[in-house]
This record gives structure tokens, sequence and C-alpha cells, in this order.
């Protein structure tokens, strides 16, 4: 090959080596304000898998229920087709980098419908009009179109792609944990409501009796009637705490519904049997504050956006340089088929365009960017702060809500005793129904009161796991398939520089 030849087939490639931008590195956890330790005593420092969280509450139906909802709630089905869009962002990124080649044929017949024609003269004389003949073209062509990127403009429009697309598979993972948790969470509340419904209907049957108790010692002259209405309008307190009851749990089973991409009633059967609140391990591994930059898909999907916006100050400086694009064709005309190869023409074009003269727009893009850029490193470092709140908030209110357990545990073994006592006493005319009514409902709140204090401890249990990122495979990035079904969720696969 002869040494011009060289140079401009290598110029181009050459070239292409001056990428223009900044080269984006991820930000060290100190320089997010990540501190070494947690404020709040965390359980222990070792972190665990918490991929399926879900199922350390051993509670068969909410695994079932959760396992759905990450198939067919319908803000999961959008956030996977964002995920198939951005996959085709990329794709037409790509593409950016290979030369545009297309191909074209053609076929002409010409006649002449009238004039043109030729005369003969036979040999007896006689003169003959003949008309022209018609005529046949055949073409074939190829032209190809590449846009060098010179400064990288191309390169780094790829680049910023990429990481769009990677940052919406990390939004369809905070999409899930949302998901899981609010089902989670909407589940603790349902079986809560049941067990205050239950409250409620063994009060019902303590205030019944009273109320007959009442009722005998009124006709036996031993109290005044004050005693059966004190009764009455006791028991009628009781029971307009039903319907709210009732209210509550129906609108927290119609959520499960909607939540696993069903009508609001189509778990209510199955969750009509009576289970107790579910409760989760003992100890939950909460790992070290830095362990959140990995394990938090909103996080990810932060630094995601960050690493695109940054890329794209070198597309817009890119712009204030020279742009490089060469194209080409080949060409062959013939009057047959035989003859195409007979006759091969063909042009090479290299054309440089620089901007001169814009009124500073691409300067001022240059600076839109770089603006955007900071505001997408303060949005991805607030998102940190945020979740390192998200986790310690969670870890208090869960020590708080085991904390409330144990004593409303002891109020409860406290406030049955004084119910039966009290009950006992007034049967024999030792004390008052005042009294009885006050221990009783003590007897209540305290059961309530448990009831609310193992439905918040489960409540921060759900918190803490996703707070903690829990809910999806942290060690891989979410993808989409090239030809995904409305409803499938995308697999997680690793990195790949496609």
């Amino acid at each position: 090959m002869k040494p011009r030849a060289r140079v401009l087939l290598l110029g181009p490639a050459v070239l292409s080596g001056c990428t223009v931008g900044p080269d984006y590195h991820p930000a060290a956890p100190n320089a997010l304000g990540v501190p070494a330790t947690w404020s709040v005593p965390a359980a222990n420092a070792q972190a665990q898998d918490l991929s399926r969280w879900w199922r350390s509450f051993n509670d068969p139906l909410l695994a079932e229920l959760v396992e759905q909802a990450v198939v067919a709630n319908t803000d999961v089905v959008q956030a996977v087709a964002r995920l198939r869009q951005a996959r085709e962002s990329l794709i037409q990124s790509r593409a950016s980098l290979l030369p545009t080649v297309s191909g074209s044929t053609g076929y002409q017949r010409n006649e002449n419908l009238r004039g043109g024609g030729r005369s003969f003269t036979l040999p007896d004389g006689t003169v003959v009009d003949t008309g022209a003949g018609g005529s046949n073209s055949f073409t074939v062509g190829l032209s190809a179109s590449y846009q060098v990127g010179l400064f990288g403009e191309v390169r780094r429009t790829v680049e910023a792609t990429r990481a769009t697309y990677e940052g919406a598979g990390f939004s369809y993972a905070a999409t899930l944990l949302t998901v899981e948790s609010e089902l989670a969470r909407n589940y603790v509340l349902a079986r809560a409501y049941q067990a205050q419904f239950a409250n409620a209907q063994a009060s019902l049957g303590l205030q019944d009796d009273n109320l007959e108790i009442a009722g005998f010692r009124v006709q036996a002259g031993l109290v005044s009637s004050l005693d059966a209405e004190q009764a009455r309008g006791q028991r009628a307190q009781t029971a307009a705490t039903i319907p709210s009851i009732e209210q509550q749990y129906n609108a927290a089973v119609s959520r499960l519904g909607v939540l696993t991409g069903q009508a609001p009633g189509a778990v209510k059967a199955r969750l009509a049997a009576v289970r107790p609140i579910p409760q989760g391990p003992a100890v939950i591994g909460a790992g070290i504050p830095a362990d959140i930059l990995r394990r938090r898909p909103d996080v990810r999907a932060a630094e995601r956006n960050l690493a695109a916006a940054t890329a794209r100050i070198g597309v817009a400086q890119a712009a204030l340089y020279p742009a490089l694009a060469i194209s080409g064709n080949i060409n062959t005309a013939a009057t047959s088929l035989g003859s195409l190869g007979n006759a091969i023409t063909g042009s090479l074009f290299a054309g440089l365009t620089q901007a001169i003269f814009n009124g500073g727009r691409l300067r001022s893009q240059v600076r839109n960017a770089q603006a955007l850029t900071d505001q997408s490193y303060a949005a991805y470092q607030g998102t940190v702060l945020l979740a390192l709140e998200d986790v310690e908030n969670a870890i208090v209110a869960l020590n708080t809500a085991r904390a409330r357990e144990r004593q409303f545990a002891i109020q409860l073994d406290a406030a049955r005793n004084s119910a039966i006592l009290a009950r006992s006493q007034y049967r024999t005319g030792l004390t008052d129904f005042i009294t009885l009514s006050q221990q009783e409902a003590a007897l209540l709140s305290a059961q309530n009161g448990l009831v609310q204090a193992r439905s918040d401890a489960a409540t921060a249990q759900v918190q803490l796991f996703a707070a903690l990122g829990g809910g999806w495979d942290d060690t891989t990035i979410p993808k989409a398939s090239l030809q995904a079904p409305p409803q499938a969720t995308p697999r997680a696969t690793t990195p790949d520089n496609r």
C-alpha cells in the first residue's frame, strides 16, 4: 500500500482518538458525606443477603403475594417498558459508531410512442416505415456514509446512552423495592386489623356478660339502673369501633389486590382466614453505611444519571471542533443484465465542517451541560444522604417498636389480671361498675396496644429491608431483552460492552 493511502486510511482513526470532555470517575464515599459507621446502634455490622427478604417472615401467603406483584404490578410493567425503551436508544446510539450502507437497483424501459421512426426501401421499391425500437436500462448502486467523530462526540453519546440504560435498570429495581415494601406493609396492616377486630369482638362478649350481670343486680335491687345503663353505653362504644376497623381492613386488602395487578377484591378470599401478624428475623444485618452505594438501586440510578450527564459535556464540547463525514458510492449501468459489470463508476467524498459563528450558542450548550452535571451530582449526593437517613430511621423505629412491644406485653398481663379481679369483685358486690368498666377498657387498650406495637415492629422491619436495598440482586445490572412480552420482567445480567 502506498504511503499516501496509508495516511488517508489511518488519519481518521488517529484523529478519532481525540475525545474531548471530562472522563467520569465515581465519587468516593467520603466525598458524598457517607460516614464510616451508623450514628444509631445497628443490630450488627455484617451485611446479609436481602434479595428475598420477605421469605424471612415465614408467611407463605405474604411471599406468594410479593412474588406475584413483582411480575404483575402495573408500576413494574411500566418500569420494564421504560427499560426496554432505554435499551433501544442504546442500540441506536451504538449504530452511529458504524458506517451506514445502502444499496439501490433500478430498471427503465423507453419506448417511442410517436415519431422517431425509420424508413426502409424494399428491393421492389416499396417504402416501409417502422417505429424506433424500445431500449432497456439497468442500474445497480451501493453507497456508504460514515460520521468519523473526530473529537469523540459519537462515543460520548454512546457512553451517555449506556449510562442512561443502566440507570433505567436500577430505576426498575427501585420500583420493585417500592412495590415489595408497600405490599408487605399493607399485608401487616391487614393482619393487624384482623387482630384488632378479634379484640373488639372478645371485648363485646365480656361486655355482654357485664350487661347481663348488671341487669340481674338491678332486678335484685342491689344496684340502681345506672349500672345497667353504663354497661349498655360501654358496649355500644366498643361496637362503634368495629365498622372503622372493617373499613381499614378492607382498604388494606383492596390495596393488596391492586398491588398484585388485580381488582381490589381479588385477594379478599385468600386473606379471609385469620393469621397472626408476621414477625421477621430477630437480627437484620445493616452492614456499613458505604454498602448503601452498592445496595440501594435508587442511589445507583442517580450515580448513572451523573455519569450520563458527564458524558454529555463531551458531546457539547465536541460541537466546538471540526466534524468529519466520509461518503462514497459505486454505480453501474447497462442496457442488459449480462453487461452490468462492463462499466463501473465510483466516488469518494470527505467533508469537514467547522462552526465559525453561532452567537455563542455552542459554548452556551457546553455551560448548560456542565450545569446539568452539577445538578446531577447534587441529586446523587442527596439520594445517598436520604438513603442513610432511611436506614437510621428504620433502625430506630424497629428498636423503639420492640421496646414498646415488651412493655405492652407486661401491661396486657397486668390488665388481664385486673379485669378478672374486677369482674369477680363486681359479681360479689365488692366493687362498683365504674371500676369494672375502667379495668376492661384498660384491657382492650392493652390488647390493641400490643397489636399496634407488633404491627409497628413488622412494618419497621419491612422499612429497614427496603432502606438497606433488599428485594433485588445487587450484584447485577437489570437489563431488558430485545423482544420482551408486555408483562415480562427483565433478566438480570452482568454488564456487557455491546
